[in-house]
């Protein structure tokens, strides 16, 4: 048995004296090179980190830009307004959903919607989060009643888009939504915040950069609470208070950086005029346009049914902004001068007359006739089309054509013409494609061919693929597979006015004029001019013109009327009277004009689904709009707020 002096007893407490040692060595290494660490190697990133926990940047939000119409009316602008907000970094985060549940039973806000957004910001703690827009003034107060008790929800004020004329030109101005996250990180680098209201839809989200502003900020130091202390005087204006509640000093790190504006938009849109365009169609579904023949300048384009914006300015109007997203029919939110197309009908020969005349396949001498017994038929197949005046129109050059829409004249043309040239002329004028509007959505409709043809039925059999000349009979009068919208139809009728220009329709002043090379000659418009103003000017006792409802004595107006089928003519037979057509089958009715002898030179184009006649449905809605455009405005009614004003 080994005693107190035993060697190996000593050598055993030595070696652990030692591997002690060791240890304790590399714990201090491991120590020394953490300190170096942080103290040298990442010191400026930490030091950042920590200043960033010291330091809160307050936003302060910024005005959008305001759009005024045509003669400075402002349609939209910005209110401030009280919007209750959480700041999840100024709650403990053990009290997350308690404090959750009982902002639910305070303002009705969902608590597990804001928790899923405390979720979210996880990173950004010290994120604003708008639990509730436009608090009502008893919102405010129970706010502050239960404040003490809820921390990190307070009420804060920003600016509320506000548009003052209601549903007036609703679909043009658009309406603003949340930030999502696609948008959110696709201008990241723009400014843009998660909650931020953006444009999504018509000006608002075509010109989004320009109308959104640029946010200020005010750096306020935190302390161990987190809690910066921020207080907002009776304006609702952020202000640091000089002491807390403990006595400390707070302080503001830097001055603040105030908040820009967004740059505001001047439209070309005549509110009164747009105003009467919407009164006209009310009840209706359809839509009229009228442009500056010269320019493009829009100066009204209105839609039936329309919408107000300010539905999707406050949370409070759930329901029908929810009914406005689903596209109940008829859908609201479509604005049918652009993204709807129909079978362009009769107005369609406008088109054709005027390419026929420059392809010299209608020659005004000798006049180029053809005879309409009040049918057509073709010399292969023996298929047999109807003119819409049964008893015929005897022999007919282009002008008469024109003012009494015979169908039979233009089935004969449109076949000599052939579809190549016909869908040349017709992109040419503007039909069949985009015409390049600043808005957003817009479908460029179509001019069928034989290479889409050939497309469409790729996988029918080889006959189906092939283009025939009775596909080019329902073409000539805009029938079969053609679809073009209202505005497409207002851009060929100016080229009509204004002496055979191609015009981009435009409704932002800054987008301006632009004009092709000059695609008619002088011959053509004249020739086709003659026809639609005898197409309004002729009326009892002579043989009246389709579009004779829309004159106007004493003014220079040119017109084309348009029916454009839903059924075929011979399901349309088997009702006696017009009223029994279920509605949904009805042609739907067509009317283009122009103004030659005002400035400035007007072009219109107005549809009505439906309708049955472009002669009794749609033209008599020119003649009132014309009337107003031209005359004498005493009195105009002043701006209605819709839900998002005051």
């Amino acid at each position: 048995m080994a005693g107190k002096n035993d060697p190996q007893r000593y050598e055993g407490v030595e070696a652990r004296v030692q591997f002690f040692g060791v240890l304790l060595m590399a714990a201090l290494a491991v120590l020394c090179v953490q300190f170096w660490r942080l103290q040298v190697l990442n010191l400026s990133e930490f030091a950042r980190m920590a200043e960033d926990n010291r330091v809160w940047q307050k936003r302060l939000a910024s005005d959008r830009g305001v759009i005024y119409a045509r003669n400075g009316e402002v349609l939209a602008d910005n209110r401030a307004c009280a919007d209750a907000v959480f700041v999840p970094g100024e709650c403990p985060p053990g009290r997350h959903a308690e404090v959750a549940e009982k902002i639910e039973a305070l303002l009705g806000v969902p608590a597990d919607w804001l928790t899923a957004r405390i979720a979210e910001l996880r990173r950004a703690p010290f994120t604003q989060v708008i639990i509730k827009r436009d608090l009502t003034k008893a919102d405010r107060v129970r706010v502050e009643e239960h404040q003490h008790e809820l921390p990190g929800l307070a009420t804060v004020v920003h600016p509320q888009r506000r548009y003052l004329y209601g549903e007036t030109a609703g679909q043009l101005l658009g309406y603003l939504g949340e930030i999502n996250q696609g948008e959110l990180d696709a201008w990241k680098t723009d400014g843009y915040y998660l909650g931020d209201l953006v444009g999504k839809d018509g000006l608002e989200r075509y010109y989004e950069k320009r109308l959104h502003g640029q946010d200020g900020y005010m750096l306020v130091t935190k302390y161990a609470s987190g809690q910066p202390q921020l207080r907002t005087d009776k304006t609702g204006q952020p202000y640091i208070a000089k002491r807390d509640t403990r006595g400390h000093l707070l302080e503001v790190e830097a001055p603040p950086v105030a908040p820009k504006a967004g740059g505001a938009l001047h439209l070309t849109l005549d509110l009164g005029l747009q105003r009467k365009c919407e009164a006209l169609l009310k009840g209706e579904v359809g839509s009229i346009v009228v442009l500056d023949a010269d320019t493009g300048a829009v100066l009204s384009m209105a839609s039936s049914p329309g919408y107000d914006p300010g539905v999707f300015v406050n949370r409070g109007h759930n329901a029908e902004r929810m009914e406005l997203l689903a596209g109940a029919k008829p859908n609201r939110m479509t604005h049918r001068a652009f993204r709807e197309i129909y079978p362009p009908g009769s107005v369609f020969k406008v088109m054709l007359a005027a390419a026929a005349l420059e392809e010299g396949v209608i020659k005004t001498s000798p006049k180029t006739t053809h005879f309409c017994p009040g049918h057509f038929t073709l010399e292969s197949g023996g298929r047999r089309w109807r003119c819409w005046k049964r008893s015929g129109h005897g022999t007919v050059e282009v002008v008469d054509a024109l003012a009494y829409s015979c169908d039979v004249f233009f089935y004969n043309v449109g076949l000599k013409l052939g579809v190549d040239k016909i869908a040349k002329w017709s992109h040419a004028m503007g039909l069949g494609e985009r015409t390049g509007i600043d808005l957003p959505g817009e479908i460029p409709g179509l001019i069928p061919d034989k290479e889409w043809k050939a497309q469409v039925f790729a996988d029918k059999p080889v006959w189906d693929q092939k283009w025939y000349p009775g596909d080019t009979v329902n073409l000539s009068i805009g029938q079969g597979s053609a679809g073009t919208t209202p505005l497409q139809n207002a851009v060929m009728m100016a080229c009509i006015v204004n002496g055979g220009y191609r015009v981009r329709p435009y409704l932002a002043e800054e987008t301006g004029p632009l004009k092709s090379e000059k695609l008619l000659s002088d011959a053509t418009i004249e020739t086709v001019i003659a026809g639609m103003l005898k197409c309004v000017e002729d009326g009892p006792p002579a043989p009246t013109g389709t579009g004779n409802l829309a004159r106007i004595p004493g003014m220079t107006i040119i017109g084309k009327t348009g029916s454009a089928q839903v059924m075929s003519l011979a399901h349309h037979d088997q009702y006696k009277n017009e009223e029994d057509i279920p509605y949904h089958m009805r042609d739907h009715a067509w009317f283009v004009a122009g103004v030659l002898d005002r400035e400035p030179r007007v072009a219109l184009c107005i549809l009505v689904e439906h309708g049955h006649h472009g002669s009794s449905a749609a033209a008599p809605y020119a003649r009132e709009v014309i009337g107003y455009f031209y005359g004498p405005r005493d009195g105009e009614p002043a701006p209605e707020p819709g839900p998002g004003g005051e």
